[in-house]
């Protein structure tokens, strides 16, 4: 099952390489003060243990790594220090459920708790310590530093302005792009087979009840979703975070020992155990089964689409109406079938940001073409749909310009107005902040200057 996102993006991988050095006490004596900004020290043990770490991960940063990584920490100590003054605080509800995802992310990538623990060489408990002080940090400073740069707003002479000064080999190149709209269809299942799904998840729920077997050895047995992994386990979540008719039963669950009702939502038929509660969010274990469709509804699904087609192509309903009338594709049947792209916002796609069986059929089409229907998988929700796509514009790859690409020079415009006033606000900082830096870790061309006080 797929869960809805809140707040900041998980950057799993890159938070454990910056947290890595956390927890570590500070007990040994021959342990080596580094540097010290304001009244906070940097110890050698953190500088070393993070660069160990950046480098088994093959992401160590340019230039002399024990330059780059005291001066980052340095960077986010003054930071951390302003939200301080500023009294910026990580809502303790997000900080948890982000970590517990970074913590599912770890497992399911690694293999097991066991096997994740291993690798970090630390327990669980400090696991995630560790990423609860790294997440509140990175959340508390991404809040400082929205704060120094919320009035940068380009206007359409500012982005102008910024594309004329660009030098010729810093302006992007962007690769071929395409807009299209889709129609989908869900083919239909045969209550057969969701009986089937229905009396297997009642099974399950039997034998979890009568003490047989544990909910999460059959989750990992049986579950369709992608917490099979981790026995069904999703880790502390709110309530928003879920689907509606999952969390209406999943939040009114109160015994661990029982299992709930067969929920069905978008993502097929469920299964629920509660785990455990804290205050507003709670952890849970599912079962996920979805029923399968059978050749002949799909090849029948096929059919109706092409038909379709042909209508649209004949003139007698055009693909907008057809869409908006026809469609079960709830993200683009009320936007005449126009797929957006979520990365970036837009009707734009490059090739590999669309479903592999869109591009397969849009890369040899001209533009106002209309596919024949084809099946193709909803990933997020694991299930066969059948469609048929219209290619509207085809953008061929090109060096940026103002008339076609002004979103994305306005992006960078504004990304680097940003990246200036954040350089502005960090020398001035500087200035104002008591800083030493040890003989032997001042040899360094830093990137920001003032560090070294005359």
């Amino acid at each position: 099952m797929r869960i809805k996102t809140i707040g900041l993006a998980v950057a799993a991988l890159a938070t454990l390489t910056a947290i890595a050095s956390l927890a570590q006490t500070k007990t040994n004596i021959i342990d080596e003060v580094a540097w010290v900004v304001g009244d906070e020290a940097i110890f050698r043990s953190d500088i070393e243990e993070q660069y160990s770490q950046l480098r088994s991960d093959g992401s160590l940063p340019k230039g002399n790594p024990f330059c780059v990584i005291p001066e980052q920490m340095a960077v986010e100590k003054l930071y951390l220090h302003q939200a301080k003054l500023d009294t910026v605080e990580a809502p303790v509800a997000q900080v948890n459920a982000m970590v517990e995802r970074q913590i599912n992310f770890f497992i399911a990538n690694l293999g097991s708790r066991e096997k994740m623990e291993e690798y970090f060489r630390k327990p669980l408990p400090q696991i995630r310590e560790q990423l609860a002080e790294a997440t509140r940090n990175r959340y508390i400073i991404e809040q400082v530093q929205s704060s120094l740069t919320k009035d940068v707003k380009a206007t359409p002479a500012d982005v102008r302005k910024y594309f004329d000064r660009l030098p010729a080999d810093s302006v992007p190149y962007v690769p071929m792009q395409v807009e299209a709209q889709v129609i989908t269809i869900n083919p239909v299942i045969p209550q057969q087979e969701i009986e089937d799904v229905k009396a297997r998840l009642r099974d399950y729920s039997d034998r979890v009840n009568r003490g047989e077997t544990d909910f999460s050895t059959l989750a990992i047995m049986h579950s369709e979703d992608g917490s099979a992994m981790q026995g069904g386990e999703l880790g502390f979540r709110s309530r928003s975070d879920f689907v509606p008719e999952f969390s209406a039963v999943a939040f009114n669950l109160s015994d661990p020992k029982k299992v709930s009702r067969i929920v069905e939502t978008e993502f097929g038929y469920h299964i629920i155990q509660l785990i455990e509660k804290r205050g507003d969010q709670a952890n849970f274990r599912h079962i996920l089964l979805t029923p399968k469709v059978s050749t002949k509804e799909l090849q029948t699904s096929v059919e109706r689409l092409d038909s379709l087609r042909k209508e649209i192509v004949a003139g007698k309903i055009t693909f907008d109406m057809a869409a908006r009338l026809i469609s079960q594709d709830k993200d683009t049947r009320n936007n005449k079938g126009i797929m957006v792209n979520h990365k970036t916002g837009t009707s734009r796609f490059e090739m590999q940001d669309l479903p592999v069986e869109v591009a397969r059929h849009l890369e040899s089409m001209k533009e106002g073409d209309i596919s024949e229907a084809f099946v193709m998988k909803d990933v997020q929700r694991n299930k066969d749909v059948v469609a048929i796509v219209r290619l509207t514009k085809r953008i061929d790859g090109h060096r940026a310009n103002l008339s076609e690409d002004f979103n994305q020079l306005k992006q960078m415009y504004e990304a680097s107005r940003k990246n200036e006033i954040l350089s502005d606000w960090v020398e001035k900082k500087i200035k104002d902040t008591y800083v030493h830096i040890e003989e032997g870790w001042d040899d360094c061309d830093f990137r920001y200057k003032g560090w070294m006080k005359k």
